[in-house]
């Protein structure tokens, strides 16, 4: 590729990258999967500007020319094994599919902003709420506690948003209200399900977030869970890859962690 090419190139892609996260940025949205992408391409931009002086520097020695290959070499790399991640997600999205009564349905948090469900999680409680309504006698567990400077915990909010929107029963609702990760949310909720003789043989409905399933559906598998269904609500397309990037490190940070 030509010196033109390859400057042009980093300009766009890193401009589009930088211009995107720094808009999400700007929206309050800030997590791994927005940051990272606002740093990969003001990195982009400025090996544009300076391109010149970078191949000077690095053309000085044979050893500084080979990290600077093995550093691009390890860069494609990851973003090798990422799209691979996008694409197993995009199969495991494409085929969930749930079209059988359960026992229970646990409908996994996603933060309160000023008292009320995000966006993200009022998707969630809607396509949990479909579902509820076709099997009346599925018990509902809403997850998730206190927030930072929140006065009512998570999982009341939820409960609250069902039965204001959806008109759902508050005696099939049962509320875990203690944790702050999904690999809580899944733990505190057996004792709640073995208070209704419910067992984790029997089957039992996650709902979440479409770049989510994978995750949780590993940790659930992970704690005993054995018929686990899934269903899952759609990311809008603005933020859907973000996410799938955050996911993706959750997902290496879940492994590490034990967590399936």
């Amino acid at each position: 590729m030509s010196e033109y090419l390859t400057r042009s190139f980093s300009f766009i892609i890193g401009s589009l990258l930088a211009l995107d996260g720094l808009w999400l940025l700007s929206l309050d949205k800030i997590h791994l999967g927005i940051i990272l992408p606002v740093i990969i391409g003001i990195g982009l931009i400025l090996y544009s500007i300076f391109y010149n002086f970078i191949q000077l520097v690095i053309n000085k020695n044979k050893l500084r020319l080979t990290l600077w290959r093995c550093a691009w070499a390890a860069f494609f790399l990851w973003l090798g094994t990422l799209l691979i991640f996008f694409a197993y997600l995009q199969y495991t999205i494409q085929h969930n599919t749930t079209a059988q009564p359960a026992a229970a349905i646990i409908v996994l948090g996603s933060g309160i902003e000023n008292g009320q469900p995000s966006p993200t999680l009022k998707q969630r409680l809607d396509v949990a709420a479909i579902y509820a309504k076709r099997y009346p006698q599925t018990i509902m567990v809403m997850t998730g506690g206190l927030g930072f400077k929140e006065q009512i915990t998570e999982a009341e909010v939820m409960s609250e948003y069902l039965q204001k929107h959806h008109q759902i029963d508050p005696s099939r609702i049962l509320l875990e209200d203690q944790s702050t990760s999904t690999e809580q949310n899944l733990r505190n909720v057996q004792p709640l399900l073995k208070a209704h003789h419910i067992t984790l043989s029997e089957p039992i409905v996650i709902a979440t977030s479409d770049f989510h399933l994978l995750r949780a559906k590993a940790i659930a598998k992970h704690q005993g869970y054995q018929q686990i269904l899934t269903i899952s609500a759609p990311t809008p397309l603005y933020i859907r890859y973000n996410s799938w990037l955050r996911e993706y490190f959750a997902f290496i940070s879940g492994w590490l962690l034990n967590e399936y």
